[in-house]
């Protein structure tokens, strides 16, 4: 059995022990992903760092590309004593896992996280904040079984931080909200509390959001490069490329993600249900149970928005993400229905040629 002591202060705990034990009976090594990029894979070994990829065995038994190695993944490995890389040979089970769906017309699902505590929601506030954009990327990270916070930056730049931050608030229902100036360090405290005790935290937002500079503020050093936001149109420029683990200094771990344009819902509506919580309690009082809250006799949801209770952009939103939530499910479902006739298509065609060369049927 290898020291693993190397590994603790990347969250190796009794959990993810009692889940390699038996990988440790064939000879393999824990390992966490610590970067990944188009397909190449960083593992943390008790050894150190080392290349990896998924081994042929882990390829044949996965049933979608969401279930391969992410960075964060605690995966067992097979050294690559007389061979060109290392193998992943089996990923542990996830304690929880930030997702998006793909925005086009497949029912993929990326993983752009795993085993994390925390999902930190970074939205600038140089201008308004995007309380839509908030909104979904609060949906993805309820569903990911961690605890999100948004935090909000370039609190120097906005014209009315406090007012910025109650906007948010009045839609984070559930969240801890946090404003922060990385550039003079303002706010970095709160978040280190987050991530200590070896705890792992993901930060998602936009391109531009400062997700770069506030690391740098995190660590105390210049670590991620940052780049000035466009001139042209004030949008931010992609800096960080690939998702990435990176140690703090006192413990914890973060992971940096690229800025995305597109954050597609994966088909769940918990995630939806506790971002939207006034509503989902307000439907408690509709007269029937399956009210969509559109023009049904009796709906105590549209009642709440004619007196004024709930804003109506609040109902128009949970409608787009609810919406889009059950298209995702329905090409999931479709996908699934698809692999099942290929399987009994290639289990009738073998059935059928069985049939032929032995005479029978």
């Amino acid at each position: 059995m290898p020291d693993t002591s190397a590994l603790r202060t990347l969250g190796y705990s009794p959990r993810w022990e009692l889940l390699f034990a038996p990988h440790a009976e064939e000879g393999l090594t824990p390992a966490r992903v610590i970067r990944g990029d188009r397909g190449s894979l960083l593992l943390a070994t008790p050894e150190g760092v080392v290349h990896a990829k998924p081994s042929a065995r882990l390829l044949k038994s996965v049933n979608s590309a969401a279930d391969l190695p992410a960075v964060g993944d605690w995966v067992a490995v097979l050294g690559s004593n007389g061979l060109d890389i290392s193998l992943i040979e089996s990923v542990l089970e996830r304690a929880s896992a930030i997702t998006r769906g793909d925005p086009g017309k497949t029912s993929d699902v990326q993983v752009l996280a795993a085993n994390i505590d925390t999902v930190f929601v970074v939205h600038p506030i140089a201008d308004s904040p995007n309380l839509r954009r908030i909104e979904r990327e609060l949906s993805v990270a309820w569903d990911s079984g961690a605890v999100p916070v948004v935090v909000l930056t370039k609190a120097d730049l906005s014209a009315d931080p406090d007012a910025a931050r109650a906007a948010v608030e009045s839609v984070a229902l559930g969240a801890d909200v946090l404003v922060t100036n990385a550039l003079d360090g303002d706010g970095i405290q709160p978040i280190l509390e987050y991530i200590s005790h070896h705890r792992t935290a993901v930060l998602v937002g936009p391109s531009g959001a400062g997700k770069s500079t506030l690391i740098n503020s995190l660590l105390g050093e210049q670590r991620q490069a940052t780049r000035e936001v466009r001139l042209s149109d004030g949008r931010g420029m992609h800096t960080t490329v690939a998702r990435e683990l990176i140690q703090m200094p006192d413990g914890g771990v973060l992971i940096d993600t690229p800025g995305l344009r597109a954050f597609g819902l994966t088909g769940s509506e918990e995630g939806i249900a506790s971002v939207f919580s006034e509503i989902d309690e307000a439907s408690q009082s509709c007269r029937f149970r399956n009210c969509t809250h559109h023009d049904e006799p009796g709906c105590a949801v549209r009642a709440a928005v004619e007196s004024g209770t709930l804003p109506p952009e609040r109902l128009a939103s949970y409608h787009k993400l609810m919406g889009e939530a059950q298209f995702a499910a329905a090409k999931t479902d479709a996908r699934l229905r698809a692999e099942r006739e290929r399987k009994w298509k290639l289990i009738r065609k073998a059935a059928k040629n069985y049939h032929k060369q032995t005479g029978r049927g």
